[in-house]
């Protein structure tokens, strides 16, 4: 099982997604509560961030059940992914590509001239990238 959730910089969802949706609202919740350890990593690294162009945060922390791991743009979108800590096959550089995989998809949606940014994201692209992305996760 895994959930890739996009949040602004005011932690409000702008896409979350889980596959499968069984358990949909504990992911919810673990995302949600994710977002505290991303402000607290941000504001960690403080200028540090602003300074290097690399925006993976790594594992922000493992559950008996799952790695939490997260991401954020140089606009404060926090991107979260959840995976089963059961799949040690992934490794932190695969995460890591998985995230600029998001962004740029992200960044596409962006520069679309229909978007509203701040909207919640819909998008049959988008939607095919992360569900294609997630199916190699589980």
């Amino acid at each position: 099982p895994s959930q890739c959730g996009l949040f602004c910089c005011q932690n409000y969802p702008l896409y979350i997604r889980s596959v499968p949706t069984e358990n949909e609202l504990k992911f919810h919740y673990t995302v949600h509560t994710s977002l505290d350890v991303v402000d607290e990593k941000i504001s960690a690294m403080g200028k540090a961030l602003v300074d290097q162009r690399e925006l993976y945060l790594g594992l922000l922390y493992p559950t008996e059940d799952y790695k939490v791991y997260g991401y954020v743009t140089n606009s404060k979108v926090k991107f979260v992914m959840v995976v089963d800590s059961s799949n040690t096959a992934l490794r932190d550089n695969e995460i890591r590509s998985m995230f600029r995989k998001l962004h740029n998809s992200y960044t596409d949606i962006m520069c679309n001239p229909f978007y509203n940014p701040g909207d919640r994201i819909h998008s049959r692209a988008f939607d095919t990238m992360v569900n294609s992305m997630m199916m190699q996760v589980c």
